[in-house]
């Protein structure tokens, strides 16, 4: 048969398949969740998300270390106090548990590039991402406290703060906030279209910020929609945000593309517990291979359009892109 363009002449050949690809991956593009705990001598592996493990402080550089070694060289810090109250002190206090995490890492690991999930939700008795009233978070007074939390972070040493509880108008709280303590290079990855999603249920368990009444939807964005992501997006940069992030990555491609056509920032994206969970338990019944789903997956947000990836398979995602099975 005389066919003049034949697509598989380009997968013929390994080295030809890699020649050109057209999504490439690196690993000073991933992201690394750690969850921080209160004590001592503490390593405690999460039910639902088997093989990773909450860490206090004095043990939290096994994994830094391990982290490092795969050449992962940015962590995400999500710290969990031994006191909540209603206005979630813990979360901005000088001593609270992510700022003195973020410090222990600055001292210890000082390569490695920290950055500070910023959010109310595992600080307060409530649950909810902001101070309340009455039955409801109210939006602006929160403000003022999410502005406290990103001066105290970038105060311990945080190279990078992440708001991701969803309020309107916390971006510019935070950058005024961040400039007037003097930290104008502080940049700030905005958790801007972030959908109220069912995939987080296994990080509720890690982090125990599961909301003690109601759910988390008059803040989180519905996941039916499209529009109102570009919207999110657009009103974040306006505000400063520097990069933003898609939150899930893994039944949002779609958006993450969207996204990416829309704006001239980095984009992120955050492949969260529940997209960790379900590899894990199809992988352990037999279902699926482990190596070759995460490398797929990753690469379906890269090709949508992530230029970061934020996956608790991150140092996984490193060696396989050392090793030239993804990237």
């Amino acid at each position: 048969m005389e066919l003049a363009n034949r697509p598989r002449r380009l997968r013929s050949n390994p080295l030809l398949r890699k020649m050109v690809r057209e999504t490439r991956m690196d690993p000073a593009s991933l992201v690394y969740p750690i969850f921080v705990v209160e004590g001592e001598n503490k390593k405690e592996e999460i039910p639902s998300m088997p093989g990773q493990y909450r860490y206090s402080i004095d043990r939290m550089g096994e994994k830094l270390a391990e982290l490092l070694d795969a050449g992962v060289t940015s962590v995400m810090f999500f710290g969990i106090p031994a006191q909540k109250d209603e206005f979630g002190s813990g979360a901005y206090a000088p001593d609270g548990i992510v700022q003195r995490a973020l410090a222990s890492a600055k001292r210890e690991f000082p390569s490695i590039y920290r950055v500070a999930d910023l959010c109310m939700c595992e600080y307060t008795s409530h649950g909810h991402c902001g101070i309340l009233c009455g039955q409801e978070v109210d939006n602006d007074k929160t403000l003022e406290y999410l502005a406290k939390i990103a001066v105290s972070q970038a105060q311990a040493g945080a190279d990078m703060v992440a708001p991701s509880d969803m309020m309107d108008g916390r971006v510019s709280a935070i950058r005024k906030a961040l400039d007037q303590n003097g930290f104008i290079n502080t940049p700030v990855m905005a958790y801007s279209v972030k959908y109220a999603s069912a995939f987080y249920g296994p990080f509720r368990d890690a982090a125990g910020s599961a909301p003690a009444f109601g759910d988390r939807r008059s803040y989180q964005m519905d996941y039916h929609n499209r529009r109102e992501a570009l919207k999110e997006a657009a009103l974040d940069i306006e505000e400063g945000a520097d990069i933003i992030m898609v939150k899930p990555a893994m039944a949002y491609a779609d958006i993450i593309r969207e996204v990416r056509t829309l704006v001239d920032v980095p984009v992120a994206a955050y492949s969260v517990s529940g997209e960790y969970a379900m590899i894990k338990a199809a992988c352990a019944a037999g279902f699926l291979d482990e190596g070759q789903i995460v490398s797929e997956a990753a690469a379906c947000a890269y090709r949508a359009g992530a230029d970061i990836y934020i996956s608790y398979f991150a140092k996984e995602l490193a060696a396989y892109m050392k090793e030239g099975k993804l990237g």
